[in-house]
């Protein structure tokens, strides 16, 4: 057996993230009553501090569950078997809400795209210009697709729901992008705000929330789904709105530091990190592919075209992520062989290709805890991989990210 890899290990992927020193050292303490007065100005610090971050002043719900629960969470309070949504497409975690919503009895219609392109906004207005009964109760959409890197627009969404007089809900999943480009809950007009604490946020797993417009609020309580632990209603009668069942203490001492070191940065300079962190690892993927793009196409059931380099996945330069991106490696070549390449050889670990991607795309993730060495040196172990893998590409990536980045 080979000896495992020494020295710290690169992690590049797109969730869960970095864990900053300083967030692992906040949770290491004892533990405190939840209902005390100390813990209590810690849950209100950081309640105020994560609406900052929705930049919102609307109702904040948090459960002590991953990004999941939080998705559940705004389907129970609001819907009911039989109420029709309308989906957005992203890729897979557009996949996966939808079908959340169906086994909870709900109609979903979806518009369809090429996962590498994305959604027409001229296909959302006129399906809603179309619904003259207002039978559809609300738009679901992912901001950014963790699985793709592919971004959706989110004020031209709530800009075609209003250009249609439509009445509908706008919820949005923003755990891959909160914390790592803008999201303005309020000037957008966003309903429902789904959010994680294992990605921008630089936490583990295991807390999530929804912000919740007054709309959104109103129309809660007259939903008459069976709910318990998500029921926003028994979550307001405490102050902040709390959860029900014990308040997972440590994840507030987590996320207490976590927003001090947002606040620290600030929120415009953490998004500026990000951008450029994010051109610095497109114009290597550029470098690699070296002009030889087959202009392939994708869906949920797979990659159609050619792919003769390693090609970046999302095709459209408008909707690229900030926070991950994803390369399809060559026809004949498995993208999981090449991750086992990079993190047993070389200790870089990357994310993989999720549903019909699987074995056809890995992914970089550049979101959250990360400064320009951590990227550099995750870039030049993906060539040394590369290399190693007998996949075909252009070398010097990392030159392209250093000029990228010193531009």
């Amino acid at each position: 057996m080979n000896a495992k890899p020494r020295g710290r290990q690169f992690f590049q992927n797109p969730g869960p993230t970095n864990i900053p020193d300083r967030v692992l050292r906040a949770m290491d303490r004892a533990t405190l009553d939840f209902l005390s007065d100390e813990f209590m100005d810690i849950h209100r610090y950081c309640h105020a501090g994560v609406k900052r971050v929705l930049k919102t002043q609307q109702t904040l719900f948090m459960y002590a569950s991953s990004g999941h629960g939080a998705w559940e969470a705004s389907l129970a309070n609001l819907f009911v078997p039989g109420d029709k949504l309308l989906m957005l497409e992203s890729g897979y975690f557009s996949e996966s809400w939808e079908q959340m919503a169906r086994n909870l009895g709900i109609e979903i219609e979806t518009i369809r795209c090429d996962w590498r392109h994305g959604i027409r906004i001229a296909d959302v207005a006129a399906r809603l210009a179309a619904d003259k009964s207002h039978a559809i109760k609300a738009v679901m959409t992912v901001q950014n697709e963790t699985a793709t890197g592919l971004a959706t627009p989110i004020a031209e969404v709530r800009r075609a729901i209003d250009e249609a007089k439509h009445p509908a809900l706008l919820l949005v999943d923003t755990i891959s992008s909160l914390g790592c480009y803008d999201f303005r809950m309020d000037a957008w007009g966003v309903d429902v705000a789904v959010g994680g604490s294992q990605k921008g946020l630089m936490m583990p797993t295991g807390l999530s929330f929804t912000g919740v417009s007054q709309k959104a609020l109103d129309l809660s309580k007259k939903a008459t789904a069976p709910r318990h632990y998500w029921n926003w209603e028994m979550m307001t009668r405490r102050e902040p709105q709390s959860f029900v069942g014990t308040t997972p203490v440590h994840l507030f001492y987590a996320l207490q530091e976590s927003l001090k070191l947002i606040d620290e940065e600030g929120l415009d300079a953490i998004f500026a990190r990000h951008r450029r962190l994010a051109e610095a690892t497109r114009a290597a993927v550029a470098h690699w592919n070296g002009g030889v793009s087959g202009g392939a196409s994708c869906d949920a059931k797979g990659i159609a075209g050619p792919v003769k380099a390693p090609e970046m996945f999302c095709a459209d330069p408008a909707r690229v992520s900030d926070s991950v991106t994803g390369v399809i490696v060559p026809d004949g070549h498995d993208a999981n062989a090449f991750r086992s390449v990079a993190v047993n050889r070389y200790n870089l670990s990357l994310g993989g290709g999720l549903g019909p991607l699987m074995g056809r795309v890995f992914r970089i993730g550049h979101m959250g805890d990360l400064n320009e060495p951590m990227l550099l040196g995750a870039l030049a172990t993906v060539e040394l991989a590369l290399r190693t893998a007998k996949i075909p590409f252009e070398a010097g990536g990392v030159d392209a990210a250093i000029r990228a980045l010193a531009a």
